[in-house]
Formats: structure tokens, sequence, C-alpha cells
């Protein structure tokens, strides 16, 4: 998995490329927890991620409990496949998704 950070501000957007699964989530926890001090708007494009597991949720859930203290989250460009995903698992009604 590939992410990218664009810092604007107190905006920060994460783009996600590839698998959010067991072996990647770790990164992406590491990633949230050192880049979120500050940060007010957190994006997630999701529009390159294949494949998110239970793991790549609960980064997802994490971060957005910390969003919720100190400003907000979406989760962006989300395909068929992992608004699925969210759907079933009813992430769809905690995260923020346009």
């Amino acid at each position: 998995m590939t992410i990218n950070k664009e810092t604007n501000g107190q905006e920060l957007k994460i783009l996600l490329e590839g698998r959010l699964d067991t072996t990647t989530a770790p990164e992406l926890e590491s990633e949230c927890k050192a880049s979120l001090d500050g940060v007010t708007d957190l994006t997630f494009d999701l529009e390159k991620l294949d494949y998110i597991s239970s793991a790549g949720l609960r980064v997802l859930l994490s971060a957005q409990k910390t969003m919720n203290k100190q400003g907000s989250m979406k989760l962006i460009h989300v395909s068929e496949t992992l608004m699925e995903i969210f759907e079933v698992t009813g992430f769809s009604d905690i995260l923020t998704i346009e």
C-alpha cells in the first residue's frame, strides 16, 4: 500500500493506494498517530484503494475517534466495492462518506 499526504494548514488529506489489510494497517495507524496533531479537517481519499480488511476498518475508526475530539473526518472517492464493505459492517453509519 502507498500512503501519500497533502497538508494545507490544519487540513490533512491522506491518499491511499493498494490494499489496506492486516499487513499494511499498522503503517497507516503509525502515520495517523504521527500526523493528526493540530489537524482539524482530515480527508481520506480512497480512489485508488482496492481492498480494506477489518484491520483497515479499525484504523479508520480510530482516526474517526481522534477527529471527533479535534475536528472532522471524511472519506472521498469511495468505490462501490468499498462502499459495500462499509455498508455491511455498519461503518457507513459511523463515517462521513462523500
